[in-house]
């Protein structure tokens, strides 16, 4: 991440645990539900690798174009997959964006072949349109899910569908309420990432 190394620690851990919990959801799924969550596994993990500080490593120039090759082709299978479940597209935008940014620090005038800082990326910028219109939609995505996790967690704390001792049946990755906690908060880390193009 841009900035100081802090937040990009913080950004890098917060997203690679979310994609290790994916990872996890992804075990005891099948079909559809499987192939969502191992979407945002990738998406976490990629993003995970984006927000490592450059300053404590910076990443090579061939890194950005195996990003652009490797979430390219994730946009294409989520636009493939958007036929039957509609979930997809929203995975489409998110591998969209990230071939967007890919793009955005692989320009030489990016800070050096894709470097982290903040100036070179102000001077590089993206296109402010495009990063705008998705700065919207995350900024929309974060509000839409935070409002649909809170009526979940009401319904835990009240007794719902938690059983007392542990986890519910089906194990952690069954929590619907942890899925969406996954995706809010790597909405709002892909927004983090786009306010600093």
């Amino acid at each position: 991440m841009h900035g100081p190394a802090m937040p990009g620690w913080l950004l890098m851990a917060l997203c690679a645990m979310t994609g290790a919990y994916c990872l996890l959801r992804a075990r005891g799924r099948t079909g559809e539900e499987r192939r969502a969550a191992r979407a945002e596994a990738l998406m976490g993990f990629g993003m995970a690798a984006m927000a490592v500080p450059a300053a404590v490593v910076a990443p090579p120039a061939w890194g950005w174009v195996l990003y652009t090759v490797l979430f390219g082709v994730a946009a294409l299978r989520a636009l493939w997959f958007s036929r039957g479940s509609g979930h997809h597209l929203h995975h489409l935008v998110g591998s969209s964006a990230m071939v967007y940014m890919s793009v955005v620090m692989a320009r030489p005038g990016a800070g050096g072949h894709g470097s982290h800082a903040s100036h070179a990326m102000a001077a590089a910028g993206g296109v402010p349109l495009l990063t705008g219109l998705l700065l919207a939609y995350y900024a929309a995505y974060v509000l839409r899910s935070g409002a649909r996790l809170v009526p979940v967690s009401a319904a835990t704390a009240g007794g719902g569908a938690v059983t007392a001792g542990g986890p519910p049946a089906g194990g952690w990755g069954a929590r619907p309420e942890l899925a969406l906690a996954c995706r809010l908060t790597m909405g709002i880390a892909m927004f983090a990432m786009l306010l600093t193009l």
